[in-house]
């Protein structure tokens, strides 16, 4: 027997016998569509899906981050637990009801009351509000944000992080490590930070020579900023300027759309904890934020609608996917509209039943969306699911490009709102780290609603004959890239 023989029956034993392994191991606490990418990636190609699956194959972060979530989740119950599931005076009906108490049970958090908050559409005015809000900061300021980047649009609220450090407040940012990197300035930015002192740690680091390996496209996906637990901003924008840095897209007349939302009153305590929780993960050091601890606060007043709201974190560290389930919940309450605007819309498979099954059921069930992602591989993956939706009769509005819808919200029948850093796809029901606030009550729906009439005008819609009008070769790519994002 040749030594070419031999190597190959030995090839054809290991071979087979990672493929039995990989059958019994792969689906294992895995969604049939991700468990089936997988698979292929391993029986048909091997050499690559095995050393694939090793890197990319775990949803999960390590057992450190999980545990330090679980004991959060443990104090967050034994500190408010003589606050109830929502707010005195509000009385959900029975089907949202269970939905508040979902979200609780998941996520330790209460819904509670919103005294004040503002939307703002104005990308650059974001930043000098959170500016305005820094420089009257006496005690901390905690940054949260997936991107940063210091330009003409970003510079007013960095000066402002500078100066509140250099009087004396506690200012902590934390930034991702990988969603920062690529952007221009991103050391320099780094010795500002230190410059100026204030303190700051990346978020999930990928730094193998340092020994922080974890899978590389686990993300801290979330965007807040606290000032001195009286004022707190959340939404889709990142800290970089609205055509993110390049010069293709600033000629080209591409800009990313999003909003930005200023809260007052006791939900801001759920976002300080979230914060502290990334932190403690990041540097180990506690963050005494006496969450719900109101008395002797001065809460501030400021032109806004009210709402009862509840923050919905999310991410690797549950186990539960608590942005999934409430957004599936809440979809199978709609009886008359469902508006989703979500720039990356990959669902899972619960969440394409309930869209579909809600058109069904006769809802008007309408999806916003950029005509041109800014992602090659979203942009295909997500338009193979056009087919499905047009025909049940969902409305597929599309913003004309080179414009970037980047807004992540959702309308149930003018009723009950959700928005914040979740986009409608599976890499942020399980690999990122977001939070989502689930609006009820108050004027403050009816002006999310409002952004979205005002991307309506600005959209033209799909129509199902148009669509089929497409070719072969970008059919062939949509369902080449719809595999590839199951890989999870």
């Amino acid at each position: 027997m040749s030594i070419w023989t031999i190597l190959w029956v030995i090839w054809l034993v290991v071979s087979y016998t990672i493929k039995i392994i990989a059958v019994g191991v792969v689906p294992e606490n895995r969604r049939p569509g991700a468990s089936m990418g997988w698979l292929m990636a391993i029986l048909f190609i091997p050499l690559i899906g095995v050393p694939m699956f090793i890197m990319f194959g775990s949803p999960y972060v390590n057992d450190r981050r999980q545990r330090i979530q679980a004991e959060v989740n443990k104090l967050l119950d034994q500190g408010t637990k003589d606050v109830p599931d929502w707010p005195d005076g509000y009385e959900p009906p029975r089907d949202f009801a269970q939905i508040i108490q979902l979200n609780r049970h998941l996520t330790g958090l209460p819904m509670v009351d919103a005294r004040k908050l503002s939307m703002s559409t104005d990308y650059k005015q974001a930043f000098h509000d959170m500016a305005d809000a820094v420089d009257a900061a006496e005690s901390y300021v905690h940054v949260e944000i997936y991107i940063m980047a210091r330009d003409a649009y970003t510079e007013p609220f960095f000066q402002a992080l500078g100066r509140a450090a250099q009087r004396g407040v506690s200012v902590r940012v934390l930034l991702d490590h990988l969603g920062s990197r690529k952007y221009e300035g991103f050391r320099d930015l780094q010795k500002w930070f230190d410059s100026v002192g204030i303190d700051w740690e990346l978020m999930l680091p990928f730094l193998p020579l340092q020994g922080k390996m974890r899978r590389i496209d686990l993300r801290n996906h979330r965007k807040l900023v606290v000032v001195d637990g009286k004022v707190g901003f959340m939404g889709s924008q990142n800290c970089i300027e609205s055509a993110y840095g390049s010069q293709k897209n600033r000629d080209a007349g591409r800009h990313w759309n999003d909003i930005w939302v200023k809260v007052s009153g006791e939900v801001v305590a759920e976002l300080e904890a979230v914060f502290a929780t990334d932190w403690y993960s990041e540097r180990e050091e506690a963050i005494d934020i006496r969450p719900y601890d109101y008395e002797g606060r001065e809460v501030p007043e400021f032109e806004g609608k009210d709402a009862a709201v509840q923050l919905v974190p999310s991410g690797p560290g549950f186990k539960t996917e608590p942005n999934l389930r409430c957004f599936t919940s809440l979809m199978y309450l709609a009886e008359k509209r469902l508006s989703i605007v979500s720039p990356y819309f990959v669902p899972d498979e619960t969440i394409k039943a309930a869209i579909i099954t809600a058109a069904h059921r006769g809802v008007e069930v309408e999806l916003f969306v950029s005509e041109k992602a800014d992602q090659f591989m979203v942009e295909y993956a997500q338009s193979s699911y056009y087919d499905s939706l047009l025909e049940a009769g969902v409305r597929i509005h599309r913003l004309p490009k080179p414009q970037i819808l980047h807004t992540k919200c959702f309308i149930v029948d003018d009723d009950y709102a959700v928005f914040g850093s979740s986009n409608m796809d599976m890499r942020s029901f399980s690999l990122n780290y977001e939070i989502s606030l689930m609006c009820a009550e108050g004027d403050f729906v009816s002006g999310i609603s409002d952004v979205v009439e005002e991307y309506r005008t600005r959209c033209t819609e799909l129509t199902l004959e148009e669509w089929r009008e497409r070719g072969f070769f970008r059919r062939y790519l949509e369902s080449v890239f719809r595999l590839t994002s199951a890989l999870q």
